[in-house]
């Protein structure tokens, strides 16, 4: 399942982020502030079980989240999601894909990998702001399917129809969430309108 997240708020941050004369600093900023409320419509079906507190008044019956979080960003623009997430969901703990994508034949390569012991019972949120061809995300959640894995999100800032295709193909189990679905890819395979290359503005490296 795609979920766009048509809020005013994350539409609005993201225009920002669009312009090209946006410098790191504000962007940065925005994306944290997006991936924040993200996270609040990421997380609103995550199962929860009863537990018994004890207010400063009275005994209370009442709720706490069931499983685990694991945020798992593909490097390195998957790591400007981190933040505005975490803000949210504090114990989340964090492990991470490092893949590169081969300019020519666009196929992922990885070269690192270091997960949690947890990702089996956990809800795993992988994390990448630009879902173009799908080719790094569907390497991903493979990656973690076989390390055990089994509710995962892939959460996304901007989306391509082709990558999006691709994904729900190659893992229809897995739930979609998109700040915007943009209009398709170009011959460089990169996402149109799109903002650009998401770790080079990031980061400041162009």
């Amino acid at each position: 399942m795609v979920t766009i997240l048509n809020h005013p708020l994350i539409t609005h941050k993201l225009t920002q982020m669009r312009k090209k004369d946006t410098k790191t600093k504000d962007f940065k900023q925005n994306l944290d502030e997006i991936a924040g409320l993200m996270a609040y419509e990421v997380c609103r079906d995550l199962p929860l079980k009863p537990v018994t507190v004890q207010t400063p008044v009275a005994e209370c019956q009442t709720y706490e989240l069931l499983n685990e979080i694991v945020l798992i960003p593909i490097l390195r623009a998957g790591l400007g999601l981190v933040n505005g997430i975490n803000d949210l969901i504090p114990t989340a703990k964090v492990g991470f894909i490092g893949l590169y994508r081969d300019e020519e034949t666009l196929v992922p390569h990885e070269y690192f990998a270091k997960f949690p012991s947890n990702l089996k019972d956990a809800i795993n949120l992988v994390l990448d702001p630009m879902l173009a061809t799908g080719g790094s995300a569907i390497a991903a959640i493979d990656m973690i399917k076989k390390r055990g894995a089994k509710s995962i999100k892939l959460v996304c800032l901007v989306g391509a129809p082709e990558g999006v295709k691709a994904v729900e193909k190659a893992h229809p189990d897995v739930d979609i969430y998109l700040a915007a679905l943009d209009d398709h890819l170009n011959e460089k395979g990169y996402i149109v309108p799109g903002l650009g290359d998401a770790g080079d503005r990031i980061f400041g490296t162009k």
